[in-house]
């Protein structure tokens, strides 16, 4: 069964990027090979900090807009919680 990732990536810049996808480490080298997120290109490299998992890909999508809709702060928060 497929399954679907909400991720955050810390930049080479310290800045935060989120996304979705079905292969953290897959979407993790193509930050890093320039290719994907336009974001992510000049700030190479990206490390993949946070993830999440979920059985749709709508699912998927409506947490990574809520992510993306947080200040940094509470995205660190997220990315510093106990798993």
């Amino acid at each position: 069964m497929k399954r679907y990732y909400v991720y955050i990536a810390k930049c080479k810049d310290d800045t935060l990027y989120t996304g979705y996808t079905v292969d953290i480490k897959e979407r993790e080298a193509k930050h890093n090979q320039g290719e994907g997120a336009k974001y992510t290109r000049h700030r190479r490299p990206v490390k993949i900090v946070y993830s999440e998992e979920f059985k749709t890909m709508s699912e998927a999508m409506k947490r990574e807009a809520e992510i993306k809709s947080w200040p940094r702060t509470k995205k660190q928060e997220l990315i510093n919680m106990p798993s």
